[in-house]
């Protein structure tokens, strides 16, 4: 599947790298809460540098499909964009991920950061956005 990846990157000095597949790919959006503490966020944004972020972690997303994935956030609120193959089940990977190794002891730790319930899965915490407009 990766294999048929175009790995051109175009980028716009003020804006962002885009990266292009060489296929249709489905864009995925979903949206968190953070706690409303500055010191917990600046920790939350820590742990998901390159230097901080757990390497399993990040494996286990390729590994399970996902191109590629994008974190913003404004204040408490974030919102992660993720770009995947249009052959992609989002409910399997989803499953997949979780049995990953680290993976519950990753969303165990970031927890402490984010407004969850104890236990729960990457999956659970994040909630889809629908898209109600577009312009292309």
């Amino acid at each position: 599947m990766h294999e048929e990846l175009s790995d051109v990157v175009k980028h716009n000095m003020e804006g962002y790298k885009v990266k292009e597949y060489g296929q249709a790919v489905k864009r995925y959006c979903q949206t968190m809460e953070l706690r409303d503490d500055p010191e917990l966020i600046k920790r939350y944004r820590q742990a998901h540098d390159s230097e901080h972020a757990w390497k399993e972690i990040l494996e286990g997303i390729r590994s399970v499909g996902i191109l590629e994935m994008e974190i913003y956030i404004h204040e408490t609120r974030l919102v992660m964009i993720v770009e995947t193959p249009l052959d992609f089940d989002w409910d399997s990977a989803m499953a997949r991920l979780a049995t990953l190794p680290r993976q519950q002891e990753w969303e165990d730790y970031v927890a402490l950061f984010q407004k969850c319930k104890e236990g729960e899965s990457s999956d659970e915490k994040w909630k889809m956005m629908e898209r109600m407009f577009y312009l292309y």
